[in-house]
């Protein structure tokens, strides 16, 4: 199985988009990438503009080789509403767009699908299914919190299995929903691309206890499953300290990697949102 983060927070963008192939079929994992409108009261930085029309090029490059597409949710930074050239004669795999989903959620959905009924192969929802293409079988969980409750919305958690086993969680802001973690440790994935826990929001959002259950449900995964690559990234990368949570989970097993997208991609980390003070800062002009 090859398996290729596309645009991630530490390649410099939000996005967990990902590139998958097996001997019977290739996919994309959430085709979105977007910047934040407003971090330390600034707006994205002409590096971070910059990079986000570098990483929606390989985005598009990517899915243009894919035959389906899945859409975990209907964040913008996992879906692009804007181009429908993704989806034109893809298979589309897609979170329930009317139930166990916010308004905000719903009318993005539903305006996605306006865009690629016209357009896509074959549409389906996905929630809690099993699908087979040959010797692949692709299982979606139930839809589980995006962070520690509903009011983000809910997102489909992605299992990926031929002689290889991999699992995406989408926004699961670092396992915050104990359905979450159990299909994790039921599926017994080899490789893990985890969206870690949202450590730049506490204080305002979270709670120290919310990341440390995070921890204590990422320790649990490297435990219990067999994982070899534990890719941590998305919303954990947002804060420049972010290596200094995970830095105990490589302790636990001499055979398990624990590394961002970039850290898997033989990259340095570039996370410019987490940066952007110091770019403006270094720069003399925005």
């Amino acid at each position: 199985m090859k398996i290729v983060p596309i645009a991630f927070d530490s390649l410099g963008v939000r996005s967990m988009a990902t590139y998958v192939e097996t001997n019977d079929v290739k996919i994309v994992i959430d085709p979105g990438v977007s910047v934040s409108p407003d971090r330390y009261s600034l707006p994205p930085h002409r590096m971070e503009l910059d990079r986000r029309r570098e990483m929606l090029a390989a985005v598009e490059r990517w899915t243009s080789f894919a035959d389906i597409v899945i859409i975990t949710h209907y964040h913008f930074d996992h879906h692009n509403p804007d181009d429908e050239d993704l989806y034109k004669g893809k298979e589309i795999f897609l979170k329930h767009p009317r139930e166990l989903i916010n308004q905000s959620q719903k009318e993005r959905a539903q305006a996605l699908l306006t865009m690629i009924e016209p357009c896509a192969k074959e549409i389906n929802i996905a929630d809690g299914k099993d699908f087979e293409f040959g010797g692949t079988k692709i299982v979606f969980s139930k839809p589980v919190f995006h962070g520690f409750s509903s009011r983000l919305g809910y997102v489909i958690e992605v299992f990926i299995a031929d002689k290889d086993k991999f699992l995406f969680t989408s926004d699961v802001q670092g396992l915050l929903d104990e359905p979450a973690v159990d299909f994790i440790i039921d599926k017994a994935p080899d490789t893990i691309i985890l969206d870690g826990p949202a450590t730049y929001l506490l204080g305002s959002y979270y709670k120290k206890s919310h990341i440390l259950q995070s921890i204590q449900n990422m320790k649990r995964i490297v435990k219990q499953t067999p994982v070899k690559d534990f890719i941590i990234d998305h919303h954990l990368l947002r804060d420049p300290n972010w290596a200094d949570y995970i830095s105990e989970l490589s302790e636990l097993r001499s055979n398990v990697k624990i590394c961002s997208a970039a850290g898997y991609l033989g990259k340095p980390e570039d996370i410019l949102e987490a940066r952007r003070k110091e770019l403006y800062q270094g720069s003399t002009c925005g």
